[in-house]
């Protein structure tokens, strides 16, 4: 006897009765309780920028000293995503999604206690960096590939639009706790956002879609044989079909494999291959001018030119709502153009709104100011998708963790970013420097976006298991 699935299809049966309402496929469930986890651990993504000038008038820290604490966040945030995606094929999403919450909430709440640097370089720095870094967009297009057959730009696109959410959510909030009653105040509600979305996890977020019986959504039903195939690859990436499914990628892991040797195998692999260096580093400079630049510094240097700081938050949150917009539409398109085009036109019209930036910035909003922070919203994780879309196109069943070391390139671009920026402030006492220097590589990564090769995925060397 076969049970039905969530969709009102028996499992291992062709189609629905035509009297029977289908139901909705639990990949939906799974990525609606994704959304809101990545929406409850993007809130310490809009704290730096809001607490860092609190900080600074308490404890008399330089923005060197901050700077280095989410510098360290940025880098663990990326080193730990490609180890994080083997975990989940390791030990369930569900586990390593819970436990990241748990890190977050831990060192959110651990900040009010601080009155040494070193411990917030603990505390924003170590503990938070690893939990975000095990809830990075990795995350995402773990859960894309992994519950979805078709439509997974789109998935990737609305469950990264997660983090923005995250940032409009939060981002008022933590600008008006920190003025009233003060900084702890707004590093409780971080605590408390990542902390609230845990029993949600563990009640609804599935690990695969064998897990409840269903073949992932937009997927035909197999033959026999290629059945016993799904089922001896049970959790973890579907196959892909046409071009890429073509790529030779390695075997899927079994539950006594070494998560960490997993990330490892794959960056030998994928390092031989032109692609990935092309996708790493243009992500270095995606991630450099988002959160490194924009996300750390877009507050103090409003602040510097006399805006108040919850005004500047304002903008970002602003920001966070044109994101979700553009990070969607990303998906879509990422869907029916050629990604690398995308990528390309992302970077250049985002060098464009940081070369304009000093000219804008001053002690009120004025009209170019709003069309600054729409157009860099709309542009702001953009680049997500149709990165995304390349490594599975590439790589095969390898997609995920090798777009974990892609990210990784973007965390430590961002937290190189995020240091030489407060260096520049600090020394110089102003941001220029940084806006143009910024605005100079979106251009090389455009360049970069644009060569990739069409062929890329004919050339990938099959990989030895």
């Amino acid at each position: 006897m076969t049970a039905p699935d969530l969709t009102g299809t028996p499992a291992g049966t062709k189609g629905a009765p035509s009297g029977k309402r289908r139901r909705l496929h639990p990949a939906w469930i799974v990525a609606a309780v994704a959304f809101l986890a990545l929406v409850g651990a993007a809130g310490f993504r809009a704290a730096p920028g809001v607490l860092m000038v609190p900080l600074q008038q308490e404890f008399g820290w330089s923005t060197t000293v901050l700077s280095l604490a989410v510098s360290i966040n940025l880098v663990l945030f990326g080193l730990t995503a490609p180890f994080a995606a083997a975990l989940m094929e390791r030990f369930g999403i569900r586990k390593v999604t819970s436990l990241a919450l748990c890190l977050i909430g831990l060192g959110s709440a651990l900040t009010v206690f601080v009155n040494q640097s070193w411990q917030i370089l603990l505390t924003w720095g170590v503990l938070i960096g690893l939990g975000t870094g095990s809830m990075a967009l990795v995350f995402a297009a773990t859960i894309a590939n992994t519950w979805f057959a078709k439509n997974r730009g789109l998935v990737i696109g609305i469950l990264t639009a997660g983090s923005a959410a995250g940032q409009l959510v939060f981002l008022p909030f933590i600008a008006a706790l920190a003025q009233n009653p003060g900084w702890r105040g707004a590093s409780l509600l971080i605590a408390a956002g990542a902390l609230a979305v845990v029993p949600l996890v563990l009640r609804w977020l599935r690990n695969s879609p064998a897990d409840v019986g269903v073949l992932p959504y937009g997927a035909e039903e197999p033959n026999a044989e290629a059945a016993d195939a799904v089922a001896a690859d049970a959790g973890t990436t579907p196959p892909l079909s046409g071009a890429a499914g073509a790529v030779v990628a390695s075997p899927a892991t079994s539950d006594s494999a070494n998560a960490a040797v997993r990330a490892l195998q794959v960056l030998k692999r994928a390092s031989k291959v032109r692609t990935f260096w092309a996708l790493a580093a243009g992500f270095a400079i995606c991630g450099a001018t988002t959160n490194g630049l924009i996300g750390t510094h877009f507050i103090p240097s409003a602040h510097d030119h006399g805006m108040p700081e919850t005004t500047a938050a304002g903008l970002l949150a602003v920001v966070g709502i044109f994101d979700i917009v553009g990070t969607i539409a990303s998906g879509w398109l990422t869907d029916r153009f050629n990604p690398k085009v995308l990528l390309a036109v992302y970077y250049q019209f985002r060098g464009i709104g940081l070369l304009v930036l000093p000219l804008l910035l001053g002690s009120s909003v004025e009209p170019s100011m709003i069309i600054f922070v729409v157009v860099y919203g709309l542009d702001w994780v953009a680049t997500v998708p149709p990165t995304a879309a390349i490594c599975r196109s590439v790589f095969g069943a390898d997609g995920s963790v090798v777009f974990g070391w892609v990210f990784a390139a973007h965390q430590l671009g961002a937290a190189a970013a995020a240091l030489a920026a407060g260096f520049i402030r600090d020394a110089t006492g102003h941001y220029n420097y940084a806006w143009l220097g910024a605005a100079a590589m979106c251009t090389v990564a455009a360049v970069i976006s644009a060569t990739i090769r069409k062929d890329a995925a004919k050339k990938v060397p099959a990989a030895v298991a």
